[in-house]
């Protein structure tokens, strides 16, 4: 692996100044200045497709038998599709041409939508967006490498990877507003109408302007991959998605499917452990955690995803269950999150480009601006509020999202020797910043959710009992009402806002604070007060 790593930088690394960027996988006749602009359309297809898509949510809901749980479960499943399958990138670019896995993501996909648009079945579909999820990550991967030389081409992942967010990020907000024009307007199949036409522009335009083309002239074998590592990591992680998805549903482990689903995961864990010892080839080597600041990068990627997981539930709560906003209007509320995105990513650009200074006063500015987000919301939260003073908060949101994802990447690239290591450490970093640390922030705060919204009925409900009803203390106009609900729906989401702003301060000083040499490295021993008094004595005289 050595060697192809050697022959991956002389094939595709940096060329001379004075030499100019070219795409051998274009056919001579198109003009240069517009083929690489051809793939950053072709990977914004890619991005804007997928399995499910919750900006449709209610449409999907009041026509099908599917809850929010079904739906936020395939969800996970193309988002854990997407992680397991960045260990196959490397291979597969130097196993097939260009156009094999441009046209075959594009087919997979398209046969994909068509599924989840015509069956309800909930193993099928599963199945279905988690293999809609591979494929995503291929097309997007392959486009992105090619024109990689063309964003920098010294192929400095200080700019490469916040130019790369801006097509990501753009392209998550712009299809859950997509998704919800079309359920406005006609109805939610039409956005994976929209994904099957995207799909035919790419083996269109493949056809069209491209030639095959692989950097590898031997073709690399995809012997001694470890597929049965591969299995039963993608096994763990639907089981895992699963759990914390329907956790609370099922009331965690009074429900005898989710203690035996404990019982499998534990045991799809071991034997993942078991194979990675063990096996020559293994799909993530274990090396890869014994790298300087891995470890430590893996943190903070759980634990801002954690901070995220407020915004992934408790807004979905405060629009859907409170404010009962439409669906078009919800997602056209969230698209305030890009403009924050963007100044996001030139900060990055600035940061680690220009400026060149270190990444965690950097990852501590990020968790200010989740503070500061939750803060808004907290005292913004009232049930006659327009809901264009939450636009701030979601502003912020959207910068601190940006600051994190793009270089949380660049750290990782700097925290591994090879390339396949490389991306054998996005693997492991997508699994928690696209998949689990999300699962699981939505499980824990729908449960601390649910066991605040419980104490603070049984509390308001104290008020009235079978022998007095003491009403300087008991609206029972209020508590009739629907609005009763709604109040303690909203004191509750509050109390989960003040938590998560604990949190973030708390993240936020440790970042500042590792970023100061006094505190770092240079910790005294606090003397007691009488060596100080002794010392004071001394200068005083």
């Amino acid at each position: 692996m050595g060697q192809l790593t050697e022959f991956f930088m002389k094939s595709t690394g940096g060329p001379p100044p004075h030499q100019e960027f070219s795409m051998p996988m274009m056919k001579g006749w198109v003009p240069r200045p517009i083929q690489p602009w051809l793939y950053v359309l072709t990977a914004l297809c890619f991005q804007f497709s997928g399995g499910v898509y919750l900006g449709a949510l209610d449409s999907i809901r009041g026509t099908t038998n599917f809850m929010i749980e079904d739906l936020l479960f395939l969800l996970y499943a193309t988002l854990a599709g997407m992680a397991v399958y960045f260990p196959m990138l490397f291979r597969m670019k130097f196993r097939f041409t260009n156009q094999q896995l441009l046209c075959g993501s594009a087919i997979v996909l398209g046969i994909c939508n068509v599924i989840t648009m015509h069956c309800q079945s909930m193993p099928v579909l599963a199945v279905a967006c988690f293999i809609a999820g591979m494929a995503k990550i291929q097309g997007t991967f392959e486009c992105m490498s090619n024109i990689q030389l063309w964003i920098t081409p010294r192929r400095d992942f200080a700019v490469f990877f916040p130019v790369l967010h801006i097509i990501l990020l753009t392209a998550i907000e712009g299809s859950g507003w997509l998704a919800a024009w079309f359920g406005h307007h006609f109805t939610w199949q039409m956005m994976h109408v929209f994904t099957v036409g995207t799909m035919s522009f790419v083996l269109l335009t493949q056809a069209l302007f491209c030639r095959p083309f692989c950097p590898m002239p031997q073709r690399l074998s995809l012997k001694g991959i470890d597929f049965q590592g591969a299995l039963l990591i993608c096994g763990l992680m639907l089981v895992v998605s699963y759990i914390v998805v329907y956790g609370d549903y099922f009331m965690w482990t009074d429900a005898i499917q989710i203690r035996l689903l404990i019982g499998v995961a534990l045991l799809l864990f071991g034997l993942m452990l078991y194979g990675l010892h063990n096996y020559r080839y293994p799909y993530v080597e274990l090396p890869l955690f014994t790298h300087r600041n891995v470890v430590p990068i893996l943190m903070v990627t759980f634990f801002a995803e954690l901070a995220f997981g407020a915004e992934h539930t408790m807004e979905e709560i405060l629009y859907s269950e409170v404010i009962r906003l439409e669906e078009l209007t919800k997602e056209a509320q969230y698209m305030w999150t890009l403009p924050g995105m963007y100044v996001g990513i030139l900060l990055d650009l600035y940061w680690l480009k220009v400026r060149k200074w270190k990444i965690w006063k950097l990852f501590g500015i990020a968790f200010i601006c989740i503070m500061f987000y939750a803060m808004l919301m907290y005292f913004t939260l009232e049930m006659n509020v327009n809901i264009e003073q939450y636009r701030l908060a979601i502003f912020l949101r959207g910068f601190a999202y940006a600051i994190l994802s793009p270089a949380l990447m660049w750290a990782l690239d700097e925290s591994v020797p090879s390339l396949e290591q490389f991306f054998m450490g996005l693997f492991v970093f997508n699994i928690l910043h696209m998949y689990l640390a999300g699962a699981a922030g939505y499980g824990i705060y729908t449960t601390i959710f649910m066991h605040f919204l419980n104490e603070n009925m049984m509390s308001f409900g104290q008020q009235l009992t079978l022998t007095h009803l003491d009403m300087a203390h008991f609206d029972i106009g209020g508590y009739i009402g629907h609005d009763f609900l709604h109040s303690m729906m909203m004191v509750t989401i509050k109390q989960v806002y003040g938590y998560v702003i604990w949190f973030a301060l708390l993240l936020a000083a440790l970042f500042l604070l590792c970023d100061i040499p006094a505190v770092r490295t240079n910790i005294r021993k606090v003397p007691r007060w009488s060596v100080y008094a002794i010392e004071y004595l001394a200068r005083k005289r």
